[in-house]
């Protein structure tokens, strides 16, 4: 597929579909403001009996990213379930129990750790790395970590990065995460697992759930992804075998200018493989 279909409304491309597997960050807010409109769109997938299930690169618990969601007054409504690459990673530090973890990523992250009691530990002694994003986003980029990911590949340190994003929006800007940092380090030569998107773990997860609350088996011709990431989202979807709608105002925004100008070749180039549709922003 080399064609690009353009559309305004989500209802435009439910036909078959049974659930919904949104992106949040760049979807239904941009960390700063909900989008009234997405949230609205996915309240009346819900109600028309849809199921939302929300999936995203958060490094923390689906609880804390609830907590997150109800300070930008997104409604509870929208979704029936959360699954996040924090809860992910948790379950490797829970199946890792003893082990000295180094943990790399700001103090609002530290809700991964709750409940687990890990052994933290320096990067001299750790056994792994687990990484939650950078300590100031607002200042550093990965390559502020360049020294340190050197030790790190010096003792061969497994790192688990709970966060395969690059960027994220916040507002209207574009700061790193821990994907920069778990990228760095695999260019230098170091092992990393990610947990989270494109990768097939949070798909499997996100799909238990869409079973548990349709009440049914839900086979993935049934299934509408919804980001706005080629990397994370896009990439995701294709290799899960579901359908994708991207929508195009979040991190790429500037890529998508005169969008439906471009040529096949360009498309290939953009996408790799194109999603089923494109939507500036998620509408009803």
């Amino acid at each position: 597929m080399t064609e690009l279909r353009l559309v305004e409304r989500l209802r435009d491309l439910l036909d078959g579909k049974k659930v919904v597997l949104s992106d949040i960050w760049g979807v239904v807010h941009n960390g700063l403001e909900a989008f009234p409109e997405a949230c609205d769109a996915l309240h009346r997938f819900r109600k028309n009996g849809g199921t939302v299930i929300l999936i995203t690169n958060a490094p923390r618990p689906a609880d804390s990213v609830q907590r997150q969601l109800r300070k930008l007054r997104v409604s509870d409504k929208i979704y029936n379930a959360i699954v996040s690459s924090g809860d992910l990673t948790r379950l490797y530090v829970a199946a890792h129990p003893g082990r000295k973890l180094f943990w790399l990523g700001p103090e609002r992250d530290g809700s991964i750790h709750r409940g687990l009691d890990p052994v933290l530990s320096s990067l001299e002694e750790a056994d792994y790395i687990i990484c939650t994003g950078l300590l100031d986003d607002e200042t550093e980029t990965a390559e502020d970590y360049r020294p340190m990911m050197l030790r790190a590949r010096e003792r061969k340190l497994p790192l688990i990065c709970a966060n395969p994003d690059i960027v994220v929006e916040r507002g209207d800007r574009l700061i790193y995460c821990a994907g920069a940092i778990a990228e760095l380090y695999r260019e230098l030569g170091g092992e990393v697992t990610f947990y989270g998107k494109p990768h097939r773990p949070i798909y499997e997860r996100a799909m238990e759930l869409a079973a548990n609350h349709a009440g049914h088996a839900i086979t993935r011709d049934q299934v509408l992804a919804i980001g706005d990431s080629v990397r994370t989202d896009l990439a995701g979807a294709h290799g899960f075998g579901i359908d994708c709608l991207f929508v195009t105002r979040g991190i790429h925004s500037e890529e998508f200018e005169g969008i439906d100008q471009l040529d096949p070749a360009s498309v290939r180039e953009l996408f790799g493989h194109p999603p089923r549709a494109l939507m500036r922003e998620l509408k009803w």
